[in-house]
């Protein structure tokens, strides 16, 4: 059986056994659009690549001590986008993340008004496809808070990730996207981070704000986020593969 056909095969039986067991992670109140999933037949079966793992592990957190003394940069590291620059010219102060989509309360939220909201610190190691890794702090907000906030609708089921940064030279260039469903957006370490190591977020890692979704790798952890739009799924969106490199041949199901 190929890695595609296990992990189908695996879905089916531990789908639904990985967000019951996330209903009880860490001892989390559930908000009535999370309990509505977890008693829609369609929401536990639906069709998404899951690891064995189920829906609740965590990946590994370290150490300061092993925090890398310079964390490495991947993809874009200054958007070819006039949009983003003159945000970026401003600090910032006019950019706003809008959540809309398959949700009962769309959100347009300022940089203050994200950083307000609880936040989660963590330490953890950025595996790249490429093959290399690297250890940083990465603090944010989980982005299960903002899901609470915009509660989504029932056929909600994957959430997309739409980035300020173009995919070539020129600005008119297929800007970069990406996708988790719905139980890896509300996992304790999938964060919209703000800081690196302790300091705002630097051009190069994805400012103002980046995806921390540490059971995933690299190209999964959109940078330059600036939309996030609820689905019931991506087979209309851009290539139909949910994500940039998707779209270019790559899996869309990246856990390690």
């Amino acid at each position: 059986m190929g890695d595609a056909s296990r992990r189908n095969f695996l879905a089916r039986g531990g789908a639904a056994v990985g967000l019951l067991a996330l209903a009880g992670c860490r001892g989390l109140p559930q908000p009535q659009w999370l309990q509505d999933l977890l008693r829609s037949s369609e929401g536990l079966t639906r069709r998404v690549q899951r690891s064995f793992a189920g829906g609740n592990s965590l990946a590994k957190e370290f150490t300061k001590a092993d925090i890398a003394p310079v964390f490495r940069a991947n993809g874009t590291r200054n958007p070819v986008n006039p949009a983003y620059q003159a945000m970026r010219a401003n600090n910032f102060q006019d950019w706003r993340l809008e959540v809309n989509g398959l949700v009962e309360a769309p959100l347009s939220l300022s940089l203050e008004q994200l950083r307000a909201m609880p936040s989660r610190t963590q330490i953890t190691r950025h595996d790249c496809v490429e093959g290399w890794s690297c250890i940083g702090e990465w603090k944010g907000t989980p982005l299960r808070l903002v899901l609470d906030a915009a509660r989504p609708k029932p056929k909600a089921h994957y959430v997309m990730f739409y980035c300020a940064d173009p995919m070539g030279e020129t600005p008119d260039a297929p800007l970069y996207y990406e996708s988790l469903d719905l139980i890896e957006a509300v996992h304790p370490q999938t964060i919209l981070a703000y800081e690196l190591n302790g300091q705002t977020l630097p051009l190069q890692h994805g400012a103002p704000i980046r995806l921390r979704a540490e059971r995933q790798l690299g190209y999964k952890m959109a940078k330059y986020v600036m939309h996030i739009e609820l689905v019931q799924d991506f087979a209309h969106i851009r290539g139909g593969r949910g994500g940039y490199w998707e779209d270019h041949g790559y899996n869309w199901y990246a856990g390690i």
